[in-house]
């Protein structure tokens, strides 16, 4: 007997049947199934025969969705038509049920018929029989099957124990026989795969990140796995699981609006190629090799496979942000298990203003206002961005259905937090990229449509263009102190390639949308002239390293006259060049170009003019009058962009001022974007330019009693920072251990090491201390505080926040003692207090 009751294919453990088992033959004839396969042939090669029960005409190729449909109706046909023969009757006991591709109505070319024989524990011999002449004309006739007999609680108990057999099932679909049979498998199997879901989740999305690692990343695969890999039609089946599992909807996160059409087009594309890549290969494939996609390309009215690759990256991007969403969204929705069921429910912690998270999710406040308020797409962002947290699916669709445009120029604080969310390093990959899928960031950069998906030209490259700026800017997060304006390293990065897709040498062409990118972000004139050098020339160092003689004097005087002898570019460059290679690809970035860039600029800044000290900035005529009738005096007053407000501080100069004032700023959520530090008799003059972080400002007249209370010692601001500072990470890492079970990464770890710059001035034992770190909260404060541990006296500040980032410089009186031994001192206690990069784990050492 060759079907027993307890045979398997893919639906159970157990051997596979396929075309080619030996046997013999049952009754009913070898060629039963000679028509079937006939006409798939005719199908496949739009032959003229015209097909019982098939769509389509006569001697024309069916495009690739015909061809799925064309397919399923001569297999149902033919299925059916043989069912009833054999005795697979309404009522007869037995029913006939499809999986795979022919369950999901997606029958491609060459797939395998997945193909149950459910019977109502009838007697074995006659299940025999019956399997036996439905499975061997198939056989005979060459076609690939897969195939089971079961009883019904023979199938749920294959589906409660193996978890590949249990998503096979969810698909499955009546074809021919008793349909009450077939209603009692499928309501069963969702039925148990709803109850069991809590206790089969881990092991489900811990099955779907090893089958990501073994078949890689679609949107970024030269040759990509169109069925397993991330983002491919393995995906598309796991959300329909969770959605059957009622965890999540069926296409989460996404609508028709967003780029790439929303989830359902993706799916349809990634169908429509891998239909065309089994006509073409003429067998079952999954990985599109690169020889074949020209032709698939050509025969889908693409283009060439440089067209091809790009609708790829678009779908399988879309379907991976789909499948994140989902699967967020459905561990979630799971019940707490253990001891997180005694915790109190997920409270809203406040992040910014309008935006909080909530169960491990950025979201917005219950009282924000998505139409009238247009920064709060970049704060949401930035937040996400800083916190690790993922922006809510429900989120990101009520900003992009409700968040107008930011205005031209950007607002101060718009620009800031594209700054923050650039400057955080690896994490700014997954919140660009959850923009990018919903449509928001194609609106606050409508220039990134051109390289949105663009595959790469040259082999060398590991990401798409789109892709490629979004990494080189996270490389480039990680040299934000080696450059003075750390702020248009980060731009120029993010914009470097801006103008490829577009025709033309894309360095000039990038250079040209620079300009108007630059005036819409509000840019100064002197920096966008800045950012367009950047564009323009971003290729300049490592093609005249790699490429001329050095030693040629004329190799470096044309450089220094292409960049007009302007150091900071210089820099700015040289940080850019070493990102863009490392974010190129593996290799392309080593010690030989390295030595050969640098070289290249310690050569040509011999030859160009050093730069100018810091300096302090004028004082105001009427703070100087102010500061002369003495007292405390504070001031709170409009700056020149909305949310944005300066906060002048007038009192007596004595030891600690600028730490308690810094401090209760930064106790009142007033972020510091820039400060200007000076003195004027015995008064110090200290002016902040500043934005409420929550809501309105506090009043002059709080901020002044807080800062007379601090003065006289009954604040203990550093403390209270750190408090601060600490119940916001624990708040975050609770999140993440209940919410994700993993453990949160200290948010104090810098993508960038700080770096202190010392400058002497014509004044004995005063120098000029410049910082260049990354910001935390009460930085200042904690500065100013290390300076007055220090004994050094702080003369004058210019200090300034660039998104998460500070170029700091102090005027500082060492009191005569300034020597090696002060200087580290000094060094060391504010190396103390500003964020360090994550230590780089030791070889042979244990986990972090």
């Amino acid at each position: 007997m060759r079907s027993d009751p307890n045979g398997s294919g893919k639906t159970g453990p157990g051997p596979v049947a396929k075309a080619t088992e030996p046997g013999p033959v049952a009754s009913g004839g070898s060629n039963e199934a000679a028509d079937l396969a006939r006409a798939r042939r005719q199908l496949l090669s739009g032959g003229s025969e015209s097909t019982p029960g098939a769509r389509g005409g006569h001697g024309r190729r069916l495009d690739a969705p015909a061809l799925r449909h064309a397919l399923v109706d001569l297999h149902e046909f033919w299925l059916t038509t043989k069912g009833a023969e054999v005795g697979i009757k309404r009522d007869g006991g037995f029913a006939l049920v499809a999986v795979g591709g022919l369950g999901r109505r997606e029958l491609l070319p060459y797939s395998d018929l997945d193909l149950v024989l459910l019977h109502d524990d009838m007697d074995p011999a006659v299940v025999s029989q019956v399997a036996d002449k439905l499975w061997y004309p198939l056989w005979d006739a060459h076609i690939k099957l897969d195939h089971s007999v079961r009883t019904i609680p023979q199938a749920l108990q294959v589906a409660s124990t193996d978890i590949t057999a249990a998503l096979g099932m969810l698909e499955v679909r009546h074809i021919v026989g008793d349909v009450e049979l077939s209603n009692l498998l499928i309501s069963g199997v969702r039925r148990q795969w709803r109850t069991d879901i809590r206790n089969r989740f881990d092991e489900l999305i811990a099955q779907t990140r090893s089958r990501w690692e073994r078949s890689g990343e679609i949107a970024h695969r030269a040759e990509p796995d169109l069925k397993s890999g991330r983002g491919g039609l393995r995906d598309v089946q796991l959300l329909n699981a969770l959605s059957i599992a009622q965890l999540t909807d069926g296409m989460p996160g996404l609508g028709p609006e967003s780029p790439g059409g929303g989830l359902a087009l993706a799916h349809r594309r990634l169908l429509d190629v891998r239909t065309e890549l089994h006509r073409v290969a003429g067998r079952p494939r999954d990985q599109l090799r690169a020889q074949d996609a020209d032709e698939i390309g050509a025969a889908l009215r693409i283009g060439d496979r440089f067209d091809l690759a790009r609708m790829l990256s678009d779908a399988a991007r879309t379907i991976s942000y789909s499948v994140d969403v989902g699967v967020r969204t459905a561990g979630n929705a799971l019940p707490r298990r253990g001891l997180a069921r005694l915790r109190r429910p997920p409270v809203r912690r406040p992040l910014d203003e309008g935006v909080v998270e909530h169960a491990g999710e950025v979201v917005l406040a219950r009282d924000a206002r998505p139409s009238k308020d247009p920064g709060l797409v970049m704060r949401v962002a930035a937040a996400s961005a800083t916190t690790g947290m993922p922006m809510s699916a429900s989120t990101l669709n009520r900003l992009a259905d409700h968040a107008p445009e930011l205005r031209e120029p950007w607002p101060k604080e718009a620009l800031n937090d594209l700054l923050v969310l650039l400057g955080s390093g690896s994490r700014a990959v997954a919140a660009i990229e959850a923009l990018d899928r919903t449509g928001l960031w194609g609106r606050l950069l409508p220039e990134w449509g051109a390289v949105r998906d663009l595959p790469p030209r040259d082999a060398v490259h590991t990401w798409t263009v789109d892709r490629h700026l979004v990494e080189t800017a996270a490389y480039a997060s990680g040299f934000t102190t080696r450059v003075a304006r750390p702020d248009l390293l980060m731009l120029g990065a993010l914009l470097h390639d801006i103008g490829k897709g577009r025709g033309g040498d894309h360095s000039v062409v990038g250079a040209e949308l620079a300009i108007q990118i630059g005036k819409r972000l509000g840019l100064w004139p002197s920096d966008i002239a800045t950012l367009t050098a950047m564009v323009r020339h971003h290729l300049l160092l490592p093609q005249t390293a790699t490429r001329r003689d050095l030693d040629d004097p004329e190799t470096v005087e044309r450089v220094v006259e292409a960049l007009g002898g302007d150091g900071v570019l210089l820099e700015l460059l040289h940080a850019l060049a070493e990102a863009d290679s490392l974010a190129t690809g593996p290799g392309v970035w080593g010690d030989w170009k390295s030595s050969l860039i640098g070289e290249l600029v310690r050569r040509c800044r011999l030859i160009m003019a050093g730069e100018n000290l810091p300096a302090p900035d004028p004082l105001d005529p009427e703070h100087v009058a102010l500061a002369a009738s003495g007292g405390v005096h504070v001031a709170l007053n409009p700056a020149d962009s909305p949310h944005t407000y300066v906060v002048t501080v007038i009192a007596p100069d004595e030891r600690g001022l600028l730490s308690k004032a810094a401090g209760v700023l930064a106790l009142h959520s007033l972020r510091v974007y820039s400060a200007s530090l000076g003195s004027s008799g015995d008064s110090a003059v200290n002016s902040f330019v500043v934005s409420p972080r929550f809501g309105a400002p506090p009043q002059a007249g709080l901020l002044r009693q807080e800062l007379i209370r601090a003065l006289a010692g009954e604040l203990n601001l550093l403390d209270m920072l750190t408090g601060k500072e600490d119940e916001a990470r624990e708040s975050q890492r609770v999140a993440a251990v209940e919410e994700r079970g993993e453990a949160a990464v200290p948010v104090l770890y810098a993508q960038a090491p700080p770096r202190v710059i010392w400058f002497d001035t014509a004044a004995p034992g005063e120098v000029i201390l410049e910082l260049r770190a990354e910001d935390r909260l009460g930085l200042l404060c904690r500065l100013a505080a290390a300076f007055d541990t220090c004994g050094a006296d702080v003369r004058w500040a210019r200090v300034t926040t660039l998104g998460s980032s500070v170029v700091d410089s102090f005027c500082l009186d060492l009191g005569g003692h300034d020597t090696r031994a002060s200087r580290q001192e000094v060094e060391r206690a504010i190396l103390g207090v500003v964020p360090l990069p994550k230590p780089k784990k030791q070889e042979g050492a244990g986990p972090e």
